[in-house]
C-alpha cells in the first residue's frame, strides 16, 4: 500500500472496530434443547422472552445501545422457535390421543388434494353388485385357442 494524505497509511484508515462479544443471554435458543423441555417450561421461557423483547423495544424508543437493537432480532427469532416447538409438541400429543380412533380432527388428517380426499378407496372402486357377480359367474370370459 502506498502512503496516503496526512501521513497515515491505508491500513489504519481501513481498521474495523472489534465485534462485541455476545453475552450469555444473547445466545439464541436451540430447537433441540427446547424439545427436551416440558410444555410448562416452554411457556415460562416464552413469557421471559416476550418480557425481554418489550424491554428491548423500550430501549429502542429511548435511544438504547446498538447491541440492544441487534438483540431484538435474536429475541424475536427465539420466540418463534419456542412457539414452533410448543406447537409441534401439542400436535404430537393430539395425534397420540386420536390414534386408532374412527374420526380425527381435520388438521390431523392427511392434506393431499380435495379430489383425492373425495375419491373412492380402491376397495370401493372394485366392488361389484350381486347381479354383476352372478352374471360374471354364469357367463365367464370365453377362452379361445388360437392356432396358426
Amino acid at each position: 500500500f502506498g502512503s496516503s494524505v496526512g501521513g497515515t497509511s491505508k491500513l489504519t484508515a481501513l481498521r474495523v472496530s472489534p465485534v462485541p462479544k455476545r453475552s450469555a443471554a444473547m445466545v439464541r435458543v436451540k430447537a433441540y434443547e427446547l424439545r427436551s423441555k416440558t410444555s410448562k417450561e416452554l411457556l415460562k421461557e416464552l413469557d421471559d422472552m416476550k418480557a425481554e423483547l418489550s424491554q428491548l423495544r423500550v430501549a429502542k424508543v429511548s435511544g438504547g445501545a446498538a447491541s440492544k437493537l441487534a438483540k431484538i432480532k435474536i429475541v424475536r427469532k427465539s420466540i418463534a422457535r419456542i412457539l414452533t416447538v410448543y406447537n409441534q409438541k401439542q400436535k404430537a400429543e393430539a395425534r397420540k390421543q386420536y390414534k386408532g380412533k374412527k374420526y380425527q380432527p381435520l388438521d390431523l388428517r392427511p392434506k393431499k388434494t380435495r379430489k383425492i380426499r373425495r375419491s373412492l378407496t380402491t376397495e370401493q372402486k372394485f366392488m361389484k353388485t350381486p347381479k354383476q357377480k352372478t352374471k360374471n359367474s354364469n357367463f365367464p370370459m370365453r377362452r379361445f385357442a388360437v392356432t396358426m
